[in-house]
């Protein structure tokens, strides 16, 4: 499956609809992620962000409804489709989900190592390069314990780049971060989603994380999105302080 970037939206998600258990978690949800721009969830803990990400991505599939992806239809793709798929998405997970046996290098390399035929060589610039990205380069031999909770970020950022995806996805960046370093790696999101101009998906509860880093923000509620709309939209709003946020 290729990714194609024209197109006003890269993900359409429609009528989405997913239980666990009995437990309905998204109902109905209908949204759009524009093309070459940072889009921010946001909402409440428990209200299915997270779940929300994880269709896009075709880790989870919706129980009623659709997500499209590049205008293809993620639940209707072939096992090679969704590989590939995945291989032009790149994740960041809240704890950065590193190996805790690689070192900071080998945990970069890893993706091209799994997925291109590259020289080592080859792979030695390109982590080196993503590394320096997200100013790590003089970390490469520490292990993941050794590294601050941001740091762990960070390697998580750059090994999500290393296969230069058209889409990122961010689950909640900012957990655990102090106010100084959650506002860096906002800078940092935003710096490196404009150098590559990809589409960016981040997740949060924190409202001035949503205005410091969103071009489009969607706020979901109860399983429902109860608006969406660029950051000016959602400044000028006299709903905004009435929005039901929360950790």
């Amino acid at each position: 499956m290729s990714i194609r970037k024209n197109g006003e939206y890269m993900v359409e998600i429609e009528d989405l609809h997913k239980a666990f258990e009995g437990n309905r978690v998204l109902d109905g949800v209908t949204c759009q992620i524009p093309t070459g721009k940072i889009s921010v969830v946001m909402g409440p803990s428990g209200t299915g962000k997270s779940v929300l990400l994880r269709h896009v991505v075709g880790l989870l599939f919706p129980d009623k409804g659709d997500v499209r992806v590049a205008g293809k239809s993620v639940p209707s793709l072939s096992e090679d489709e969704l590989l590939e798929l995945r291989r032009n998405v790149g994740m960041l997970f809240q704890d950065g989900a590193l190996f805790s046996s690689m070192n900071l290098y080998d945990n970069v390399a890893f993706p091209l190592r799994q997925h291109t035929k590259k020289s080592e060589g080859e792979i030695k610039e390109i982590v080196m390069q993503r590394l320096e990205e997200v100013g790590l380069t003089e970390a490469v031999k520490k292990m993941p314990n050794e590294l601050s909770g941001g740091m762990r970020k960070r390697a998580g950022f750059a090994r999500a780049l290393v296969l230069e995806p058209e889409i990122l996805l961010f689950d909640e960046p900012d957990s655990g971060l102090d106010p100084v370093r959650t506002a860096l790696l906002c800078d940092l999101i935003k710096q490196i989603q404009q150098k590559y101009k990809s589409t960016g998906v981040v997740i949060s509860h924190d409202i001035k994380s949503c205005f410091n880093i969103g071009d489009h923000i969607i706020l979901l509620h109860g399983g429902k999105v109860v608006d969406q709309g660029s950051t000016s939209f959602w400044q000028s709003s006299c709903c905004w302080p009435l929005c039901p946020l929360g950790s």
